[in-house]
């Protein structure tokens, strides 16, 4: 039997890696975005119509695409929240931190950094926003011995995950210190900053540094950020889920970016 490594990949005995690809989005993203990588696909009785198209471009490809029961889905996916869509890919490819700025540096974007953000679901709605906002990219930093994307926080990207360049690093504040040399800002999110992020303006690039979801941006990651922004509240409650706090530092992040691009 596979078994998943902490990165939610599967490594079946004597095969190479695989991840499986959950959710009928996320599922078609992959397809669309990496289609050289699909390894096969298993869907449930109720899409056959609307994955009509994908079936005839896999038998083309030679590539199985088959309709399973229910009880298979949940197998491959050990969840039972796959949406009638599972995609066995192999995995993924993760831009290295170098290429990341280099990137950034070249096209002036924006991108987006998790600090230690432990909930997949946050994860994957971040991602979402990301990829909703036209942001560039995002760096993942350290949870695991080594940092991944889980296969719910894909699922819940609804396909964001393919529209992103990806990298990983296990020391997030050293990576920011090499993207501050080549000239990115970096815009830290902290509830308790004196800026409201209203007010927030700054150059590109940019990246957005995103805190875990208990303790916020770790005091070396704090250290390397230009400026510190917070979202101003009047109610009860004194913090936002940080899923929902980076969709709307990503809007004005992109929009002021743009007005002064």
């Amino acid at each position: 039997m596979a078994r998943r490594n902490h990165r939610g990949r599967r490594s079946p005995p004597g095969g190479e890696p695989v991840e499986v690809v959950q959710g009928l989005r996320a599922g078609l993203a992959s397809i669309a975005q990496r289609a050289g990588d699909v390894v096969r696909i298993t869907f449930a009785a109720e899409l056959r119509k609307e994955l009509a198209d994908t079936a005839r471009w896999a038998t083309q490809k030679g590539l199985p695409c088959r309709e399973v029961d229910k009880s298979e889905l949940f197998r491959l996916a050990e969840a039972t929240q796959h949406e009638g869509l599972c995609v066995v890919m192999r995995p993924r490819t993760w831009q290295s931190s170098g290429a990341f700025a280099d990137a950034l540096a070249r096209d002036g974007g924006v991108a987006v950094a998790l600090d230690r953000i432990r909930n997949p679901y946050n994860v994957g709605a971040i991602l979402r926003s990301a990829a909703f906002f036209a942001v560039r990219g995002a760096l993942l930093g350290a949870i695991a011995p080594h940092p991944g994307l889980s296969p719910i926080a894909v699922r819940v990207a609804e396909g964001g995950a393919e529209h992103l360049m990806l990298t990983r690093t296990t020391d997030l504040a050293e990576t920011l210190a090499r993207l501050r040399a080549r000239g990115t800002t970096v815009v830290g999110a902290d509830g308790r900053a004196r800026m409201s992020a209203e007010r927030l303006s700054v150059g590109r690039p940019a990246i957005l540094v995103m805190g875990n979801e208990r303790e916020g941006l770790g005091e070396r990651v704090r250290a390397q950020c230009d400026t510190l922004v917070r979202i101003p509240g009047g109610g009860a409650i004194e913090s936002l889920n940080v899923a929902v706090s980076a969709g709307i530092l990503l809007h004005l992040l992109q929009r002021n970016a743009n007005d002064i691009a």
